[in-house]
């Protein structure tokens, strides 16, 4: 059986030693080995507990501290403790993380009278706490700050400004058509830029600045004492770091621009939430207005009247949707030769406790704005079937918004009333715009095929305002063009509105594909667009939308035909 080694070489194996500290005298008794510990520490500074102190940090009295937490154990026995601190002989020299494991014993008084413990080295876990820490503060890819501790920085420069009446500025930079950048070279091309970029921003901040990654392609800087004139400076120094020089990558230098927007505070901005929302606005004005640009947040009455106005009628059509006081206006759509209704166009209507209603084009464009949209289809959706149902021989038409085109909750409710209500789809006209149209051809195809597989049919709503071409309507297999109205009601005074109008009609026709004519406005137009061939008309001439149901026998009438 081989010999026990003695405890103190143990110990110094594993880089440990004990000691037994008298409080009374303040005096400390180390294992021989205490040099394994304390490297180039002489062991003089180790002989009272006040000279070790004396090394210690960062808090030096964390040694006397830990004796006397916890009660007194009757019978003698110690009060464990653990603590963990650094020391160095002088500042030049390199921190020794020390774990420090041990017991105090009480006096008779109860106080602390001995302890008794073993030190050890502990500088791979501290540095693995140490960049843990760092892991939890920093964005991995860049080494800045991350989103969290930037907002908690901006949080305290702004009480900094508040407390000691200073000014300083927040900026959002963000990268201009990264998503190009991506499709290009791919997602780690795209990253170098990215870090490249936080690195020319860096190398451009005054000591005291402050650097972090907002999002995936926006940086957050928080520019300390900083007044209007130089937050304008600091901005066309960030642009042009960019701007001046391509960026390396793996797959060739690549060429990128920054857009900025800045907040002064706390002039106009008086929490790091309204610095942000402010600096977020002015980023996406700057770029709207211009990709490389800079723009620094202003107070705007009429701004700030908008979003109000806002804030209540997104309340109204909340209100109106759950009181069910969003309703349908039918507007006649006539045979052209004939003039015997065709169909029906469903437009949203809102009524109002005042008995009032407001109409589509006082609805539609702000439920547009404020995301609402959808909700709106989905209940004119739901008015528009229930009256199909309810009316065998009518057929109608309704317009759904670019976002509904998408929105997989809309074709499950669709699917659901088609499945209630068999026939219902073959007298139902889906109109979408033709901004839509031409956004993804595929992805409109595949929507406009599941409409036809109901058996209704498609229409290309306000026609001639956007780019869509007509070969493009033979590949979505659109049924019906419907002309933009704007083009139609100058046609009698307008020889170019005349040339543009005949030759969509003419188009049309030879593709096979019925047209509709909006905003007729009189007589001498109807005639006009009837003699050119076109199939449909509407407007003020044949009847506005009206509440009521035009088909019911005692409300429906019919305009002659001249001629």
């Amino acid at each position: 059986m081989p010999p026990v080694p003695p405890a103190a070489s143990i110990l110094a194996s594993l880089g440990q030693a004990t000691f037994a500290w008298d409080l009374a005298t303040d005096a400390i008794a180390w294992s021989d080995n205490v040099a394994a510990v304390f490297p180039d520490i002489p062991e003089a500074a180790l002989a009272s507990g006040a000279e070790l102190a004396a090394l210690i940090e960062p808090q030096r009295g964390i040694r006397r501290e830990a004796l006397g937490q916890g009660a007194p154990v009757r019978g003698g026995e110690g009060v464990g403790y653990r603590i963990e601190y650094g020391v160095r002989a002088v500042t030049s020299a390199p921190v020794i993380w020390i774990e420090e494991t041990g017991c105090w014993f009480a006096g008779p008084d109860g106080r602390p009278a001995r302890a008794e413990g073993i030190v050890r080295v502990n500088n791979e876990r501290h540095a693995r706490d140490e960049q843990l820490l760092k892991l939890s503060r920093h964005d991995p890819l860049t080494n800045e700050l991350n989103r969290t501790h930037l907002i908690a920085s901006l949080a305290e420069a702004i009480e900094e400004c508040a407390r000691f009446r200073t000014s300083c500025a927040f900026m959002l930079i963000g990268l201009d058509h990264l998503a190009r950048v991506n499709d290009a070279f791919g997602f780690d091309v795209a990253d170098g830029v990215i870090a490249e970029i936080a690195k020319r921003i860096r190398a451009r901040l005054r000591s005291g600045d402050m650097l972090g990654r907002f999002s995936g392609n926006k940086f957050g800087l928080i520019l300390r004492n900083c007044t209007v004139d130089d937050t304008n400076v600091a901005a066309e120094r960030f642009l042009a770091a960019v701007r001046d020089e391509v960026v390396p990558t793996k797959s060739g230098p690549v060429s990128v621009s920054v857009s900025i927007g800045a907040v002064t505070i706390p002039r106009h901005a008086r929490s790091a939430e309204e610095a942000i929302n402010r600096a977020q606005e002015t980023l996406d004005a700057a770029k709207h207005r211009r990709a490389g640009s800079f723009a620094l947040w202003k107070p705007n009455v009429e701004r700030d009247a908008q979003r109000r106005v806002n804030i209540r009628v997104t309340d109204e059509i909340v209100t109106a949707l759950n009181e069910r006081r969003i309703v349908i206006g039918f507007e006649p759509v006539v045979e052209a030769r004939s003039r015997q209704p065709a169909f029906y166009e469903c437009l949203v209507r809102m009524e109002q406790d005042d008995g009032r209603a407001l109409l589509a084009p006082d609805i539609v464009p702000v439920a547009e704005r404020l995301g609402l949209i959808r909700l709106v289809d989905h209940r004119v959706l739901e008015l528009a079937i229930a009256e199909l149902a309810a009316a065998p021989q009518v057929q109608l038409s309704l317009n759904i918004s670019p976002d509904t085109t998408m929105d997989p909750d809309w074709w499950t409710t669709i699917e659901s009333l088609m499945r209630a209500h068999p026939g219902v789809g073959e007298r139902l006209i889906v109109e979408i715009t033709e901004t839509v149209a031409i956004q993804d051809i595929d992805d409109v195809r595949g929507f406009v095929t599941r409409l036809k597989n109901f058996g209704s049919r498609i229409a290309i709503d306000d026609f001639g305002a956007g780019y869509t071409s007509f070969r493009n309507l033979r590949k979505l297999g659109v049924d019906i063009v419907k002309i933009d109205g704007a083009f139609v009601q100058n046609i009698v005074r307008s020889a170019d509105d005349r040339a543009f109008v005949q030759t969509l009609i003419d188009l049309a026709r030879r593709l096979e594909i019925k047209t509709v004519a909006e905003w007729v406005q009189d007589e001498e137009a109807a005639v006009m667009l009837r003699e050119w061939g076109c199939d449909f008309i509407q407007g003020r001439l044949i009847g506005l939308a009206s509440p009521d149901r035009p088909w019911s026998a005692e409300a429906e009438k019919t305009v002659p035909a001249a001629g």
